[in-house]
């Protein structure tokens, strides 16, 4: 079901990239849809971690090493789209006017509210560390607060990605430069919305006290997750944003 509700996310996206009547009523649908996946998803972890004591010492080592696979699926993902970035960058087209960026295209200034977000995000990096931390010393009470602040950081962060989109000075049609741009910070704003959901499953958890000093798996994972986040964002303002808006490309 989950597989089935994330492909029919992608298809409501082409719905809205083409202007179909009813394409906000099938995104509202996925968004029902995706939400009670997770949740039967996340319930049946934790019934069986918590409840029923099946994570041994030899499943949660399973499970580090398939989060780890993921995260190095999800590194191939990004790759692509940075394979594509200086495919286009660097030999640009005659038809954008062999240069990078494209003419009439005015990249965002690195050093305005995307170098913002670079500290917000790396600020949450350090305290879902620090969480952890926490954790490893038997410590709830700030674990709990180390958690809080990372999702504070990561809320503001999409916050300011939407501030940023809205006054934009290109859009996603406006030329390979746009789409590059759009496809590679919006996925990774869609890894930010991900990894919040996952701390924030890992907060309530924290609170009810699932988590130990030694068996907190699922911490953990996400801690993993979200500093992937943070490592590819760097990648991001550096090239994207700092690299293609330098001029001398």
């Amino acid at each position: 079901m989950t597989s089935v509700s994330v492909f029919q996310l992608l298809i409501s996206f082409t719905f809205f990239f083409h202007y179909f009547n009813f394409e906000y009523y099938y995104l509202f649908l996925i968004f029902v849809s995706i939400p009670l996946c997770l949740y039967g998803w996340f319930s049946d972890i934790i019934l069986e971690s918590t409840v029923e004591g099946n994570h041994t010492k030899a499943v949660q080592q399973n499970i580090n090493f398939g989060m780890i696979l993921f995260i190095a699926s999800e590194v191939m993902f990004f790759f692509a789209f940075f394979f594509a970035f200086f495919h286009f960058s660097l030999s640009p087209s005659i038809w954008i006017g062999a240069v990078w960026p494209p003419h009439g295209i005015q990249p965002m200034d690195a050093f305005g509210l995307p170098l913002l977000n670079t500290i917000i995000l790396l600020s949450s990096g350090v305290s879902v560390t620090l969480s952890h931390r926490a954790l490893v010393c038997g410590d709830l009470e700030y674990t709990t607060l180390g958690l809080i602040i990372t999702l504070f950081y990561g809320i503001i962060f999409t916050g300011v990605q939407v501030y940023e989109y809205n006054y934009a000075t290109f859009a996603i049609n406006d030329s390979v430069f746009g789409s590059i741009f759009f496809l590679c910070t919006g996925f990774h704003g869609l890894h930010v919305l991900i990894g919040s959901l996952f701390l924030g499953v890992c907060l309530g958890r924290n609170i009810f006290k699932h988590f130990t000093a030694n068996h907190h798996v699922g911490f953990l994972c996400a801690a993993y997750y979200w500093h992937f986040v943070d490592v590819v964002w760097l990648f991001l303002w550096i090239y994207v944003y700092w690299w293609s808006g330098s001029g001398s490309i």
